[in-house]
């Protein structure tokens, strides 16, 4: 596997400021398949000086030509469609098919999106005696996860060059050598040097000097609630901009009259993407308690379906979780659910028969689940759904938003109308009715503890402006 042993900083590959390195392990097998430099506080500061010295150049140049350095981006990226998967599937254990569809092509898409809004959006407007002019708000530090590493990377990336900021990218520790192919991308897509920089590292060494840069205006970080807490504080203390997307325990609401089995289906299907590590997965499945034996009996037999296996086969469609610490979190908390009285229907905490290397889990479900029990409240980011009941539609929204988090969720009629007044009650960024697709248009965010902000589409961008008015 393909790896850098320097950094991208100022439009060319440098050497890192230290010699300690990070291994990267193919969660599959493993194997260390590459290393990459552990980047120090002096590794950020010569990023960040770099993009504060690239930032007035930049921002100057007309939206619509900046637009034109995003298309040739999403063509880098297009053109290297097959590597990123295969990069993805190596350094995250993503099955090779959604890695195909969703690590390579969303970003694709994002980045697309980015390179029409900068020719579209209204930079400056008028309104009454003033006219309004939407700026960069400066240098962007953005730190993001590894359970979609690239795009996460391209959510943060595409938006800032489109508004004429400057970026530092600190990827994931587990997950960094897609992040170094997208640096490889915009060398060759020719952006100026200093546009945008890497520096991998841990986060607790580059992640936080990259926080706490006074040399950063605005912090946009995905992860954990934790660290989003300290970034927020730290942000706060120094009057600088953040925008924090965090995590999530989102309900799948099945009203009375929906359609069960396709219900039932796709939301196990939400939940087994991505082996579970996604922050939006609909976790909590809610279900009438008329109907809800026959909704667990589907989900068992939908989630022996996800059979784990080898991620390079184009058949599986459950590969492994990204580390030995992710899965021995997991099934901590399969553990936990087990002793607080739910009842497992399928999986557990066992590894998978034939996959005892690896850090592959058992497609889960629970049932018989309450409210308070761990598993209900608490982000677990594995293969795990629990299954909870309701009497009424009161109760089914009571359920949904006694959450720490407000993330995503779903919700299921016979009829959208319906489906939509239930959607509305909801406290959460994005609800999904009767299975709407994905739309990278559309506002990403949420409620609560799941962050601040959001990305994607032209709430994206504005993140990243700050407005100015002249009265005349």
């Amino acid at each position: 596997m393909k790896s850098h042993d320097e950094m991208y900083i100022d439009g060319a590959w440098r050497p890192a400021a230290g010699t300690d390195s990070i291994e990267v392990v193919n969660p599959a097998d493993e194997q260390v398949i590459a290393t990459v430099p552990a980047g120090t506080a002096l590794d950020v500061d010569t990023a960040v000086r770099a993009a504060r010295a690239a930032l007035p150049g930049w921002a100057a140049i007309p939206p619509a030509e900046r637009g034109t350095y995003l298309a040739a981006l999403r063509d880098g990226l297009a053109a290297r469609r097959d590597e990123i998967a295969e990069t993805v599937v190596a350094e995250l254990g993503s099955p090779v098919g959604f890695a195909q569809a969703v690590h390579a092509g969303l970003p694709i898409a994002v980045a697309d999106s980015y390179a029409e809004l900068a020719k579209t959006y209204a930079f400056e407007e008028r309104i009454g005696n003033s006219t309004v002019f939407h700026e960069p708000v400066g240098v962007v530090g953005a730190i993001t996860p590894w359970n979609y590493p690239l795009h996460q990377i391209v959510a943060k990336v595409a938006p800032a060059l489109a508004a004429g900021c400057t970026v530092v990218v600190k990827p994931a520790e587990n997950t960094p050598l897609v992040a170094q192919l997208f640096a490889e991308v915009v060398a060759g897509a020719e952006l100026p040097a200093g546009v945008f920089n890497l520096v991998t590292g841990l986060g607790p060494v580059a992640g936080q000097a990259l926080a706490e840069h006074p040399g950063v205006d605005l912090v946009s970080f995905t992860g954990s609630t934790a660290v989003g807490r300290r970034i927020g504080a730290s942000a706060g203390a120094a009057v600088k901009r953040v925008a924090l997307e965090l995590g999530g325990k989102s309900a799948n609401i099945v009203l009375p009259g929906a359609d069960l089995t396709r219900a039932v289906k796709v939301g196990v299907a939400n939940v087994m993407a991505n082996a579970g590590q996604t922050c939006s997965a609909w976790t909590r499945l809610l279900v009438h308690a008329d109907q809800y034996e026959e909704a667990v009996e589907l989900a068992a037999a939908a989630a022996a379906k996800y059979a784990p296996g080898d991620p390079r086969d184009a058949e599986t469609r459950l590969g492994p979780v990204v580390s030995a610490a992710q899965r021995d979190r997991v099934r901590g908390y399969i553990d936990r659910g087990i002793a607080e009285g739910a009842r497992l229907v399928a999986g557990g905490p066992t590894a998978p028969e034939g996959l005892e290397r690896g850090y592959y889990l058992r497609p889960t479900v629970f049932a018989d689940v309450t409210p308070e029990m761990t598993i209900a409240q608490e982000e677990i980011f594995g293969p795990v759904l629990s299954i909870l009941r309701y009497a009424d539609v009161d109760e089914a929204v009571r359920i949904a938003n006694d959450s720490a988090y407000g993330l995503a969720g779903a919700v299921w009629a016979a009829d959208e109308a319906e489906a939509v007044a239930v959607a509305r009650r909801l406290e959460t960024g994005q609800v999904d009715i009767n299975g709407g697709r994905f739309n990278p248009l559309a506002p990403f965010g949420g409620y609560k503890n799941s962050g601040v902000g959001r990305e994607l589409g032209v709430h994206g961008l504005t993140e990243y402006l700050q407005t100015k008015s002249l009265q005349l």
